[in-house]
């Protein structure tokens, strides 16, 4: 299917943005207006854009049904500055509460029976129950447009962080099994961030991987291999060379296979231990076959 974003009505084409743009974190964003009001409302268009200086920023869109602009946004034009708090699973429901389109002045903190705890530099309060908050002052407003649906970036220098203990490893590093953090997905779903959904991928930062191009070409074209495992692979400085320990050591997977198999075998084998973290053994596996000169 394709899709001219300008066939579509803005409420068809917000539906397929947001349900392909996934998963996004969430702004849990306080502010407060010129009277001391407090505002608590959670944007998914949201996230980190810079270390030096640190910059958070999050898009409270112009309503699509009426153009009217969000309290949020009214706020931080008022008051240029915000807290934006992470949200996790154990605040999800009262988050998703606090989305409701209360009148101004009605506190969401107070709706959605959340903790507001007084900021140290700035004036809106943050949220006590979230494991992670930022207090931000906001550096501009810009927007993206004055129809329906158009966002306005609020850009936020993080000038302080409050972070839970209960969420830090032994290296004092944010564990995302603690964090349990929650994402946006499309029409009324969302992410959770635990378990299973978790998972390492070594990052190529330091080292150059040799690219799938260079792998031997029966396992570049494989029709075992999906093209994960292959980038696996390929994320070595250079294809390893038999090691005899491992080599014996597996050879007894190898017993009684038809030369015409030996390939299914041995792709099959690297699959499962790639499946396990154990990149040396897919290698060697894949290196099993003696009628291949490495």
């Amino acid at each position: 299917m394709i899709i001219n974003p300008k066939e579509l009505s803005i409420p068809e084409l917000h539906s397929y943005l947001l349900g392909a743009v996934v998963p996004r974190p969430i702004a849990f964003a306080s502010t407060i207006d010129k009277e001391g009001n407090v505002n608590l409302s959670p944007f998914s268009f949201f996230n980190c854009f810079g270390s030096n200086p640190p910059i958070l920023i999050f898009s409270p869109a112009r309503r699509g049904r009426d153009n009217t602009t969000k309290h949020t946004y009214e706020n931080v034009l008022d008051v240029d500055e915000v807290v934006i708090n992470v949200v996790n699973y154990a605040i999800v429901e009262q988050m998703s509460l606090a989305s409701t389109e209360y009148d101004k002045g009605v506190n969401e903190f107070v709706k959605a029976g959340l903790t507001p705890v007084r900021s140290d530099l700035v004036r809106p309060p943050r949220v006590g129950e979230s494991p992670v908050a930022f207090e931000c002052r906001v550096n501009e407003v810009r927007p993206l447009g004055e129809q329906g649906g158009a966002g306005n970036l609020v850009i936020c220098e993080v000038l302080l962080m409050h972070i839970s203990e209960d969420v830090l490893d032994g290296n004092k590093q944010i564990d995302p099994l603690k964090l349990d953090a929650v994402a946006r997905m499309g029409g009324n779903y969302y992410c959770r961030a635990s378990g299973d959904s978790i998972f390492e991928i070594p990052k190529p930062v330091r080292n150059k991987g040799v690219g799938i191009d260079q792998l031997p070409a029966d396992i570049r074209e494989s029709t075992i291999l999906t093209g994960n495992e292959l980038a696996r692979l390929a994320n070595v400085e250079e294809i390893p060379l038999k090691d005899a320990a491992v080599q014996a050591e597996i050879g007894s997977l190898f017993l009684n296979v038809d030369d015409n198999d030996i390939l299914e075998r041995m792709h099959t084998l690297a699959s499962g231990y790639l499946a396990k973290g154990d990149l040396n053994r897919a290698w060697q596996c894949l290196l099993y076959d003696n009628r291949r000169a490495i």
